[in-house]
């Protein structure tokens, strides 16, 4: 009887991690518009390097995405990009991940606060 009960909490787990996700959002000044990807990480083993190094692309492919400009503003581009990983790593909210995105940015990723 016990095992059922640990099989059946496993499923319960199994189905809340795979639906684990974080969203990146880009607010666009120039076009006023404002552009979201969620990153789906459930599949990932966050307590491994390889699993980290994954969420970190996947992360980094994202912002890309939502924060492309028009030819000429790479700047703006590469702004977007570092606020939408920062921000999305610091949802995540991961020791591991924070750890990888400060040795591999060389800042820390931005916290997330409640306002009341």
């Amino acid at each position: 009887m016990n095992s059922n009960g640990k099989s059946a909490d496993r499923t319960v787990v199994g189905a809340t991690a795979s639906w684990l996700a974080c969203v990146l959002v880009a607010f666009n000044a120039h076009a006023g518009d404002s552009r979201s990807e969620s990153v789906k990480f459930g599949d990932l083993n966050l307590g491994s390097p390889a699993g980290v190094e994954a969420l970190y692309g996947r992360i980094h492919a994202a912002a890309r995405r939502v924060c492309e400009q028009p030819a000429g503003e790479q700047r703006a581009v590469v702004r977007c990009m570092r606020k939408a990983e920062s921000e999305a790593i610091g949802k995540v909210n991961n020791s591991q991940l924070t750890a990888f995105y400060q040795k591999k940015t060389g800042s820390p990723p931005q916290t997330i606060t409640a306002n009341r």
